[in-house]
């Protein structure tokens, strides 16, 4: 009797360390899409607020208007950031990549001072620009306004696809999560089914018969949690490390809400599942206990 008893505690601790691996692993995925999720809204963002607004300045604009329209420039609500680029500075730019100078063969410095400016993350669409462009034209000092247009437009319609598949694939993974958890869940009840049978016949409530399996499944579903945040902790660590600029779009805040979530999902996912099991065993009679 004593080694029967051992031998079925040792079964029950190997399916107890089976749920949580598989759990951990599902986790680890579900953490992973979340922080797909997330960062990609912030990459939006940065690409966006990268694309660059060309204002061409009127050769009489003088450096100490240029920098007044700079300021101004700043304080409108469509600008995160502008940089005055003097003719002198573009002539140096341009020698320097050209490796020659226009000017001695020209005679003059054929370059425009310029404003480039950066829009906030909002404004950068073709409909925006169109009317910020003509509102920036009104001003005499303006000769041209310049942007790539069409980079503005592919990169807009890559992020609205990528974002549909990012949810797609939430979708998909949460139903896949859930049949998997909900299989290992449903063994580990499934071989003490003749137990939950025993407890109904001497006339325990449902709700006492449930309590210690959504106890046991919210403690595997915390502890996968922590693997599963520690395995994400550590795959966050490694890109820092090899690309620290990483942080302009992988903040604490995307990976303080992941870690939120992975813990959200490992306790509701195995405490619902465990619920759904023992619910279904609880409903059979004796009978249908030997039939499956």
């Amino acid at each position: 009797m004593g080694k029967r008893r051992k031998r079925a505690g040792g079964r029950h601790g190997l399916q107890v360390v089976t749920l949580c691996i598989s759990t951990t692993m599902v986790l680890v995925l579900l953490g992973l899409l979340v922080f797909f999720v997330l960062t990609a809204r912030n990459l939006s963002a940065y690409v966006k607020e990268n694309l660059t607004v060309t204002v061409m300045l009127a050769d009489s604009v003088t450096d100490n208007q240029a920098r007044l329209m700079c300021r101004d420039m700043y304080r409108r609500r469509y600008t995160r950031n502008v940089d005055y680029i003097s003719k002198e500075q573009a002539q140096r730019e341009q020698t320097a990549a050209m490796g020659a100078d226009p000017s001695e063969f020209l005679g003059f410095n054929p370059f425009s001072a310029t404003l480039e400016v950066r829009m906030k993350s909002e404004y950068a669409n073709r409909d925006s620009l169109r009317w910020i462009s003509a509102e920036l034209m009104k001003d005499s000092r303006v000769t041209d306004v310049a942007y790539q247009e069409d980079l503005m437009d592919s990169v807009n319609n890559n992020l609205r696809k990528f974002s549909v598949v990012l949810l797609a694939l939430a979708v998909l993974l949460t139903c896949v999560s859930f049949s998997l958890i909900n299989s290992t869940v449903k063994l580990s009840v499934y071989s003490r089914r003749f137990l939950i049978h025993t407890m109904k016949l001497v006339g325990a409530s449902w709700g006492f018969i449930r309590r210690p399996f959504l106890r046991n499944a919210i403690g595997i579903g915390l502890l996968a949690a922590v693997l599963a945040c520690g395995v994400l902790g550590g795959g966050a660590y490694l890109l820092y490390t090899y690309e620290p600029s990483i942080v302009a779009v992988v903040t604490w805040r995307e990976l303080a809400i992941t870690g939120g979530a992975v813990f959200v999902f490992g306790i509701v996912i195995t405490t619902l599942c465990s619920c759904i099991s023992v619910n279904k065993f609880l409903r059979m009679s004796a009978g249908d206990l030997y039939k499956i």
